[in-house]
């Protein structure tokens, strides 16, 4: 959550610098993209509808749809289509078919997440280098090694974490807009006269004028837009007031001013239209803008990483990903994390983009269809929560989504005629992704119903076992188990080989939740079984850490001994056995076996000290 400490303008320069580099970046292809299609004829009638439809597009999307409605929907003060998916199926929990769905098509939009993951680096960074061609044409062969040489090093330095660079965000960005809003007003004091497109009659003179023409270029219009998800999706990091105070005060002025800036040069060479945002430069600034823009891309696709590992975390604790090796890369931020396995696998994804598509309008034909599919999924979610969470009556809850629910299928329907020439590219990847996680979601389910089955008793265990009690041993056993009130294998396995109990025994289970938070008051739910034995249930929200042995420090009220040179973690290793039958298609077992096999280490998830970690293992048939 966002650090109360931290005064409103060094929070809204943070802003500026996380929340609006992939949109502060858009104006390095969002024109040229427009009148590069080739379907939108050279006019000045057209010039004025289209950057009218840019300045409207940012307007009604950006600044009403997220920056006033979006943001209000905040979960514990956490944002981004996780948190409100939480909201939304928390708010219809006493519909069991409605919760359900809406749970899938919130996990798909959060796969399509990873597919507009790869697009944005990909095309942000390659638009940047590709001002070399502006320099000069023999530039040209440069520009692929270049932009994967950027995004190499971007990769190879998240490791280290983003601490010591990331105080450079904002400022940089901040001079980025000044600068884009520069290079506008120099050229719009040429042709003041495009200020006339502020009037939204324009906008729909064009489309009315050209209908089908106008349906067309949406799909590289929405470019002005891309990273408005990220608006809400760092909410939790930031606050309402400095984004917002970010948005209007810096971002959406310094954009508007570019645009109708490459619209006056528009008016005056048309020709600058193969990249009318390096030439408005003058010669002696092409070089410095291309390292600036470079700079600010290379920032963009950084915050964009930095979102793709807090959503996978947040998924592994949700149940829909197996567990990961999650490397926290500072002592004060528990937010700041690195995942290697989600850091490599963007990174190969982002080259086989860059080498596939060559070019940034390849690139922007793939973008969209994933980008405006998340715009729709939380619209739909919105109508959720403003109605069920909320409680507004129906007709103020259609009257606040139903335009931007329209708004969004005008985007992806435009976006779909895209499909064939890349946009199936990002889809792929969100619908792998998918896969894996429901994959991963029901042979979880379907694996606790096997060992739940199959499972026995504990008070009824605990009752013949102290029947005739074997040998105590000093110290605490703490016995990890899926599910509580049943016998862990781990302890019938240490019963059999060792025959012995220890003093003290604590049977643990772990509850994910779908809230971002749950603090410390409500972390551990504790019954006595007697004979020195405790059921525990630890309770973490989705943002939480799990951190068993400080969650156990609770324990010690109740007369249990946990010191931690006595203290030994038991875990069962399930293997996984694929079998024909019930359960999933044998392929989706085979996946899952893989996934289980494949999973982090439960000790490393729960901080459970490793010299104190006892793993026996166990097949289990699915």
């Amino acid at each position: 959550m966002q650090n109360s400490k931290s005064s409103l303008p060094a929070l809204t320069i943070g802003a500026i610098g996380v929340v609006y580099g992939d949109i502060g970046t858009s104006v390095l292809y969002s024109v040229k993209e427009v009148f590069g299609s080739g379907h939108v004829p050279f006019t000045l009638d057209n010039v004025y509808g289209v950057l009218s439809m840019l300045f409207w597009t940012l307007t009604v999307i950006v600044s009403i749809k997220y920056v006033v409605l979006v943001l209000r929907a905040d979960n514990n003060g956490e944002g981004g289509l996780i948190a409100m998916l939480a909201l939304a199926s928390q708010a219809v929990k006493d519909k069991p078919r409605l919760r359900q769905a809406l749970l899938a098509v919130g996990i798909f939009g959060t796969s399509l997440f990873y597919g507009d993951g790869v697009i944005t680096p990909a095309i942000s960074v390659l638009s940047a280098v590709e001002g070399l061609k502006v320099v000069s044409p023999h530039l040209d062969e440069y520009v692929i090694p270049l932009t994967l040489i950027v995004l190499l090093g971007l990769f190879m330095v998240q490791k280290r974490g983003t601490g010591g660079i990331g105080r450079f965000f904002g400022p940089v960005m901040l001079v980025w807009f000044v600068s884009i809003a520069a290079l506008g007003v120099s050229h719009i004091l040429t042709h003041p006269e495009i200020l006339k497109a502020l009037w939204p009659g324009y906008a729909l003179r064009f489309m009315l004028a050209s209908p089908m023409i106008a349906f067309i270029i949406l799909g590289a219009v929405v470019l002005c837009v891309t990273g408005a998800e990220a608006l809400y999706a760092d909410l939790g990091h930031f606050g309402k007031k400095p984004i917002r105070l970010a948005w209007f005060s810096v971002a959406m002025p310094a954009l508007t001013l570019n645009y109708f800036g490459q619209g006056a040069l528009l008016l005056a060479n048309p020709a600058a239209v193969k990249n009318p945002f390096f030439m408005m430069a003058p010669d002696w600034a092409i070089v410095p803008l291309v390292v600036l823009a470079t700079a600010a891309t290379v920032i963009a696709s950084q915050a964009l990483i930095t979102g793709a590992f807090s959503v996978t975390k947040q998924v592994v604790q949700l149940g829909y990903l197996p567990r990961l090796n999650i490397q926290h890369t500072s002592v004060q931020d528990t937010g700041q994390i690195y995942l290697p396995a989600v850091n490599w696998g963007l990174f190969v994804a982002i080259v086989v983009a860059v080498v596939m598509f060559r070019s940034s309008s390849n690139l922007a034909a793939a973008y969209g269809i994933a980008v405006t599919l998340d715009m729709l999924i939380t619209s739909t979610l919105t109508f959720f929560v403003v109605r069920y969470g909320w409680g507004y009556p129906l007709w103020l809850c259609l009257l606040a989504t139903s335009w931007f629910f329209l708004v969004d299928f005008a985007f992806f329907s435009s976006n779909l005629l895209k499909l064939v020439d890349g946009g199936w590219f990002p889809l792929m990847i969100g619908g792998c992704i998918f896969t894996l996680m429901m994959t991963w979601k029901r042979g979880r389910a379907i694996l606790s119903d096997k060992l739940i089955h199959e499972s026995i008793d504990l008070k009824s265990f605990l009752e013949s076992v102290f029947a005739a009690p074997p040998l105590r041993v000093p110290g605490t056993a703490v016995f990890m188990t899926a599910e509580p009130g049943t016998v862990p294998n781990a302890l019938l396995h240490n019963l059999k080989h060792n025959k012995v109990l220890h003093d003290h025994n604590l049977f643990v289970t772990v509850r994910n939740h779908e809230v971002p938070w749950i603090g410390l008051d409500k972390r551990a739910e504790i019954e006595s079984m007697g004979h020195d034995c405790w059921q525990v249930i630890l309770h973490y929200g989705f943002k939480n850490d799990p951190d068993v042995p400080r969650a156990l420090e609770h324990v010690k009220t109740r007369g249990c001994d946990l010191e931690p040179m006595t203290t030994s973690y038991f875990l069962s290793r399930d293997v996984v056995v694929p079998t024909i039958g019930s359960g999933m298609a044998q392929w989706r077992e085979k996946l899952f076996a893989q996934m289980h096999h494949n999973a982090g280490a439960a000790a490393e998830f729960l901080n459970l000290p490793s010299n104190s970690v006892v793993e026996l293992g166990s097949k289990v048939e699915i």
